[in-house]
């Protein structure tokens, strides 16, 4: 995979989104929509769902519909996550986050409307076979819910109480919380391509566990222009993270371990997943957490 296949990935995902953001009536809601969704995010979670689709042996259209799909899910979390009733973000991107630019109210039932969207894409998009498409539905449900991310939220919000500060804990949480995403991606990436949908849970596992590990370092470590919001925001709300459980140098040995080992479950694959081992790389490759 070469950066320009990633940016025409990244340019289809950005056209697709819009197009059916766009198509929504006009006003406040779909106005906080776009503000929320086309910002140029990374778009790393439907990048896993291409990836995993063309690795598998089919074409990345075929998952283009389900990569967007997960991209909304991610995008209402966001809108979520930044409430002061959660993680009290004022930032985003270099820019307001969603409930400073609009109001909290917006932000709330912005959520709402890209979750709805979501589920709706999955449920009407044309190329998806019936059966896949029930699949699909499950997983993301399954993935977005109590027993996923909003699960690891909760679970977030709870590692404030003391006896919840362990490195147990902290895995357990970031698996739902991040690691569940991750998983559903590459999930609705193998069945686009009608593949068996647990071959890559062994790297998702790892590759979510040093994606967290670079994030909370990258908190600790980063500067304001390169995180696009103040840097550390999880100290300042005692957040439960690899670098204030195990320490800085600790956790930077971790995040090291977490990214070879998810880079060798992708050699046990029974397919050669060239465009997840340079996506892992391209993403996971961060010399100064190293």
């Amino acid at each position: 995979m070469t950066s320009a296949t990633l940016e025409v990935w990244r340019a289809q995902v950005h056209a697709t989104l819009k197009s059916h953001i766009d198509a929504l009536p006009a006003g406040r809601l779909r106005d906080a929509m776009r503000y929320a969704v086309l910002d140029g995010g990374k778009r790393l979670r439907p990048l896993l769902c291409l990836a995993a689709c063309v690795d598998a042996g089919d074409e990345h259209e075929k998952a283009l519909t389900p990569a967007c799909a997960v991209e909304l899910i991610h995008c209402y979390s966001l809108a979520h996550d930044d409430l002061p009733c959660m993680d009290d973000d004022d930032e985003r991107r270099g820019r307001p986050s969603l409930h400073q630019a609009f109001d909290e109210a917006t932000a709330l039932l912005t959520g709402d409307a890209l979750q709805s969207l979501a589920f709706q894409l999955l449920a009407e998009g044309s190329g998806i076979g019936t059966r896949a498409r029930a699949r699909m539905l499950s997983e993301l449900s399954r993935a977005s819910g109590a027993a996923g991310m909003a699960g690891g939220q909760m679970l977030d919000l709870e590692s404030h109480v003391s006896a919840n500060r362990s490195l147990d804990y902290l895995r357990r949480t970031q698996r739902m919380k991040t690691g569940a995403l991750f998983r559903a991606a590459l999930r609705l990436g193998l069945l686009s391509a009608e593949r068996a949908i647990g071959v890559l849970d062994n790297f998702c596992e790892f590759f979510a566990l040093a994606f967290q590990a670079a994030d909370d370092l990258r908190d600790c470590l980063g500067s304001r222009a390169r995180l696009g919001k103040q840097p550390g925001s999880d100290a300042r709300g005692d957040t439960l993270t690899w670098p204030s459980l195990l320490g800085i140098d600790a956790a930077r040995a971790a995040y090291g371990q977490y990214r070879e080992t998810c880079l060798d479950e992708l050699h046990q694959v029974e397919f050669e997943a060239k465009h997840l081992t340079e996506l892992t790389r391209l993403t996971l490759d961060i010399e100064d957490l190293r």
